[in-house]
């Protein structure tokens, strides 16, 4: 008798997103788990950091994020959504925040995600004992993972914490066949946005086995607002998006030298 215990399985959540077609294949739905290790200096999901349910006020209105739900109760979401991930290959995708500050909750996801036979991907920075990744591969198709920096000591002034433990993590991941990587970068004024920065990182995942691709992701301040709503600071105060120019130009800088696929994300 099949086991389905996972569905009952509670987590917290701050937002799910339908229809979207930037993180995985095909059209996805996208479930935001709360909590982060990180603080990165530009993210753009700071309603993600704190596991504490937050209330954001835009345009004069307020609005709660962080709520408890069971795997079963997300999954209704996706069962909708199979039409679409019929047509294109899509699929469920966890996002966040980190997905692996909730281990119980994600593998119980994904699980849920491969029993209706539904393509899963995971937006994450692989900041987690390695031990804790290895139980979420087995439902896991794509893993999406960030690299933002080579330089331990700034990636911990910018971001809060050491890369090292990401950066161990994703050769590892690598190592194990067991899933499709890409590599992630953000690229962002005055922390990477230089040649020399992200040519190391993609020479990085370039010694990965059996990574083909890298995507770059330019900059944007979208998220400005959200931290004035959470009565906050933002950290990147008048910093610039990088033109599209420059991003063709680290696209082509990374293709010439290395052997992956570099594409310009959103």
């Amino acid at each position: 008798m099949e086991d389905y215990s996972y569905l009952k399985v509670k987590g917290r959540i701050f937002d799910i997103q339908r229809y979207s077609i930037h993180d995985g294949i095909g059209i996805r739905t996208i479930v935001f788990l709360k909590g982060c290790a990180l603080r990165c200096r530009w993210c753009c999901n700071p309603e993600s950091q704190s596991f504490e349910t937050e209330t954001m006020v835009l345009a004069g209105r307020s609005r709660v994020y962080g709520r408890e739900v069971t795997v079963g109760e997300v999954m209704q979401t996706v069962r909708r959504d199979m039409p679409y991930y019929s047509r294109s290959k899509g699929g469920l995708t966890l996002s966040g925040g980190e997905s692996l500050l909730q281990p119980e909750f994600a593998a119980a996801l994904l699980q849920a995600g491969k029993a209706l036979g539904v393509n899963t991907a995971m937006e994450s920075m692989g900041y987690a004992k390695y031990e804790t990744i290895e139980k979420i591969m087995p439902y896991l198709d794509t893993y999406l993972m960030d690299i933002k920096h080579m330089d331990p000591m700034k990636h911990k002034e910018w971001c809060g914490k050491e890369n090292t433990l990401m950066v161990e993590n994703a050769r590892r991941i690598a190592e194990s066949g067991q899933v499709h990587l890409i590599i992630r970068v953000p690229v962002v004024p005055g922390f990477n946005d230089t040649k020399e920065e992200l040519l190391a990182i993609a020479r990085y995942a370039d010694s990965l086995p059996g990574v083909d691709e890298i995507d770059i992701l330019p900059y944007h301040n979208f998220a400005e607002d959200k931290y004035k709503g959470l009565g906050r600071d933002y950290p990147m105060g008048d910093a610039k998006r990088p033109s599209m120019e420059q991003m063709e130009g680290f696209r082509d800088m990374i293709s010439q030298n290395t052997g992956l696929y570099c594409q310009i994300g959103g």
